[in-house]
């Protein structure tokens, strides 16, 4: 058994900015302040990780951050779901739907998430997106605000789906940033890169991922990379 961990922004969708926007939004409501957002990376941080990156750095204690996270995570779904309701584009990358349709028909795959998303905010952004039913299994940004944790968190629940243990060298860790490839490489993973979303192929080639894309337009050599041994 293989299982395959898809990241979420950049890598499945282009949500054109509607998770910065409501958490954004839900740091004003909740904190008062959205901190120093304009100029902070997202690209893939945990949710949480952002949460406490930019409240402390706008002079929120980390003990009011922490006790109002719950609230904030409320704040931003509600503030999301809006914004996909009434019509915010979420576009679904090249080859994605066909690459997932594929590897979902295979009895030797299990396709799952692995992203910095918490799960609610993962699960509206796929919403507008028929994607969702790929999925089996998955690992969130609200379950642990250290993305090399994640792993291991998939890993006990595609144990809990199939039965028995996946090892970390038959799990595919899909991700565009160089901190997917940092998670692979951190738990002995296959990193599979695509340029997809804000990093090119030489930044993301710098990080030596194991399987490099440009994009998966071409969906039949994405599946040979994916599941040749």
């Amino acid at each position: 058994m293989r299982l395959y961990l898809f990241d979420v922004d950049g890598t499945l969708i282009n949500a054109h900015g509607a998770g910065r926007l409501a958490l954004t939004r839900a740091f004003e409501a909740v904190y008062g302040t959205a901190g120093p957002a304009q100029g902070y990376d997202f690209r893939g941080k945990t949710d949480p990780q952002i949460v406490f990156d930019l409240m402390t750095a706008g002079g929120i204690p980390k003990d009011v951050v922490r006790a109002r996270l719950g609230e904030t995570f409320d704040t931003y779904v509600r503030h999301l779901d809006a914004l996909i309701t009434n019509g915010h584009p979420v576009e679904v990358m090249p080859g994605i739907t066909e690459v997932l349709q594929a590897l979902s028909l295979r009895q030797d795959a299990l396709v799952g998430l692995l992203t910095g998303n918490i799960e609610r905010g993962a699960w509206a952004k796929l919403r507008p997106t028929g994607l969702r039913p790929f999925f089996r299994v998955g690992a969130f940004g609200s379950d642990d605000v250290d993305r090399r944790r994640l792993p291991g968190v998939a890993r006990e629940r595609a144990r809990a789906f199939v039965g028995y243990e996946v090892p970390f060298q038959h799990m595919f860790i899909i991700g565009d940033t160089p901190l997917d490839i940092d998670c692979a490489h951190a738990c002995g993973a296959v990193a599979v890169a695509v340029a997809t979303g804000f990093h090119t192929v030489k930044e993301l080639a710098a990080c030596a991922p194991d399987v490099l894309f440009p994009d998966f337009s071409d969906f039949h050599a994405t599946l040979r990379a994916l599941t040749e041994d």
